[in-house]
């Protein structure tokens, strides 16, 4: 039977355009400002002076860098995207990628952690409740592999950890969707900041477009893989647990912010869970 074809929430679109608008504008910021010669050589005088401080503590350099980037992967204030440009000048683009990526998995496995353990009472502190509501219910409607991966790779960078934690999500399904819906992002970012330093407007204004270009399909296609019923878009009956959710009959409907039932003894062989 052929799926139907569904619009994805107009509230939902709204937040991922106003997202991708502010992305947009920080690429044109960003080329504006390699563009522009002096402005650009004033920021690389910065950064020139950073360099040495970072190189003669390289260690500790990295791990400052690893742990902005987890706190940019765990709340939505902050980016790590202005230090970017810093980490490639100090430790080369292939070290800045690693390090950078690293950073980010290790924020997504603590906001997942946070989730699991703590549950909504405490991830309303990261997530306005509103919002979190509105992820929640896309988690319900999360089947497959493919629809974790989406989902990671359609919402911001520090919602999917929070979700799929209180979603139950298993923390290997989680953290393999993780890493590899952050990758791209990452060769992304850092590719941008070696486009800004080698004042390369034109492939970072390029670079900038097709991610953004990029963002928005992905999230038109995970929007697309849930029906505005509330019922997954696919052939497998969703009322069967899939393996990608574990099965943990000591979860709190508190901490999951999902309806839970177990199976009892009275309810006969036949009976399962949701």
């Amino acid at each position: 039977m052929t799926a139907p074809v569904v619009q994805p929430n107009a509230r939902f679109v709204l937040q991922h355009r106003r997202r991708l608008a502010l992305l947009l504008l920080l690429v044109l910021i960003a080329t504006a400002v390699a563009a522009t010669g002096p402005l650009h050589r004033a920021i690389l005088s910065v950064i020139a002076t950073a360099e040495p401080v970072i190189q003669q503590h390289a260690v500790a350099g990295a791990v400052i860098f690893v742990l902005l980037s987890a706190i940019s992967a765990i709340v939505f204030f902050f980016s790590t995207t202005v230090i970017t440009p810093v980490a490639v000048d100090a430790f080369g683009p292939v070290a800045a990628l690693s390090l950078l990526w690293l950073g980010w998995i290790i924020g997504g496995i603590t906001s997942y952690g946070i989730g699991r353990r703590f549950g909504r009472s405490v991830v309303s502190w990261f997530i306005d409740p509103v919002r979190l509501r509105d992820y929640e219910r896309r988690a319900k409607r999360l089947v497959s592999f493919r629809h974790v991966l989406l989902f990671q790779l359609a919402v911001p960078s520090e919602i999917p950890g929070y979700v799929l934690g209180l979603a139950g999500c298993r923390f290997r399904t989680f953290v393999i969707a993780m890493a590899l819906g952050e990758l791209p992002f990452a060769v992304g970012a850092v590719y941008l900041g070696e486009s800004f330093l080698d004042r390369n407007y034109a492939l970072l204004l390029a670079i900038g477009i097709t991610g953004i270009a990029f963002s928005w399909a992905i999230f038109r296609r995970a929007a697309m893989a849930w029906s505005s019923d509330g019922k997954p878009v696919t052939r497998r009956d969703a009322s069967v647990p899939h393996p990608c959710f574990a099965r943990n009959r000591s979860r709190r409907p508190w901490q999951t912010g999902l309806p839970t039932a177990t199976a009892r003894p009275s309810e006969g062989p036949g009976s399962r869970r949701s």
